[in-house]
C-alpha cells in the first residue's frame, strides 16, 4: 500500500532531472528511482528536463501542483550557486523545496594537459607563475562547481586565470588531452577513466582526504593548500507543500537505497560517493553551501545573466 503522504492514484510518480538522459546525474536518479520505487510500492519514471543551469527543472518543481507525486534531484549548482549566478531566478532555492535528503557527492580532481610540465602543486604553480601572460583553465560550463572551484583556487593562489567553458565535461577533456588547455578541475564521475589511464595528470584531489579509488593522488590541502575541499554534490527535494510523513518515507527509502551493496558498488565504479542525510542535515549544508560560493562568485563578479 502506498505510503501516507504520498499520491495514490496509480500514475508513475515523476523524479525530475535537470540534464540530459546518459549524463551522471541521470544514471544515479534512475539506480535510486528503480530501488526506492520498490520500497515505497510505486513506480517512479526519471524526467528529464534539462537547460539553463537546471533552472528549467528547477521552475517545472517549484510550480508543481500535483503534491506528493514529483521529487527532483537538486544540485550544488541549483541550491547554491544558482542564487548568486543569476540575478532574477523564477524560484526560490531555499523557500520552494523541502529537502529531502543528500545522494551523493562528486569529489574534484586538479588535472594538467600531458604537456603541462608539472606533476604535483609545487611545479604546477612554479609553471603557472612563469606564464606571465596567465594560464587558460577549461571547465564543463560557466557556473558549474567545476568553474567555481577554479575561481576558489584563483583567489588563494593568485594566479592570473583565464576561464574558457564548454558544453560539458566531455569537450572540455578532450582539448586538455590534446594540450589546448592547460588545466581544470574534474570530478571523478567525468574524469576518472582519463586519469586513470594517464591521458591527463592529476595534481591534486580538492577533498580533506584522499579518495578510496585513487589513493596514490595527494590531496591540495596535504600539498599546501590547508583546508581546501570543493564537491560537485546532489540531493532529494520536493516541492514544500509535500506532507511531512511523505518526506519521511521518501528520506527512509533514499538512505536504504544508499545503504544497498548494490548501489554502493554501482557509485563506487562511477567516482561518486554516497553521502545519505537526514532532510535537517541537508538543509543546514544547503545553506552553508549557498553562503560560501556566493561569497566565491561575488568576489569573481560571476554573472550569468
Amino acid at each position: 500500500m502506498p505510503l501516507a503522504g504520498l499520491a495514490a492514484d496509480g500514475r508513475p510518480m515523476e523524479w525530475v532531472v535537470g540534464y540530459a538522459a546518459g549524463g551522471g546525474s541521470d544514471v544515479v536518479a534512475r539506480m535510486l528511482a528503480e530501488a526506492m520505487g520498490k520500497a515505497l510500492d510505486r513506480t517512479i519514471v526519471v524526467v528529464n528536463k534539462p537547460g539553463a543551469g537546471s533552472n528549467i527543472a528547477a521552475d517545472y518543481v517549484a510550480k508543481s501542483k500535483d503534491i506528493g507525486n514529483v521529487v527532483m534531484t537538486a544540485d550544488s549548482a541549483m541550491l547554491a550557486a544558482n542564487p548568486s549566478l543569476y540575478s532574477k531566478l523564477t524560484y526560490s532555492a531555499e523557500k520552494d523545496f523541502a529537502p529531502v535528503g543528500s545522494i551523493a557527492r562528486f569529489p574534484l580532481v586538479l588535472v594538467v594537459a600531458p604537456n603541462v610540465p608539472a606533476t604535483n602543486l609545487k611545479e604546477f604553480l612554479a609553471w603557472a607563475k612563469r606564464n606571465s601572460e596567465g594560464v587558460t583553465y577549461a571547465s564543463p560550463g560557466a557556473g558549474s562547481p567545476h568553474h567555481l572551484v577554479t575561481e576558489l583556487f584563483r583567489q588563494q593562489t593568485g594566479l592570473k586565470l583565464t576561464h574558457v567553458p564548454y558544453r560539458g565535461a566531455a569537450p572540455a577533456l578532450l582539448d586538455l588531452i590534446g594540450g589546448r588547455v592547460p588545466f581544470m578541475f574534474v570530478d571523478t564521475s567525468s574524469g576518472g577513466a582519463y586519469i586513470t589511464s594517464g591521458k591527463v595528470k592529476p595534481i591534486g584531489v580538492a577533498s580533506a582526504s584522499r579518495l578510496k579509488t585513487m589513493g596514490e593522488i595527494p590531496t591540495l590541502s596535504e600539498q599546501g593548500m590547508a583546508g581546501f575541499e570543493a564537491y560537485a554534490w546532489q540531493a532529494l527535494v520536493v516541492p514544500t507543500a509535500t506532507p511531512r510523513e511523505a518526506v519521511t518515507a521518501l528520506n527512509k527509502a533514499l538512505v536504504e537505497a544508499l545503504g544497498t551493496t548494490a548501489i554502493k558498488a554501482r557509485m563506487q565504479a562511477l567516482g561518486i560517493e554516497p553521502t545519505p542525510s537526514t532532510p535537517a542535515e541537508l538543509a543546514t549544508y544547503a545553506r552553508s553551501e549557498r553562503e560560501r560560493w556566493g561569497r566565491v562568485i561575488r568576489d569573481a563578479g560571476i554573472k550569468l545573466d
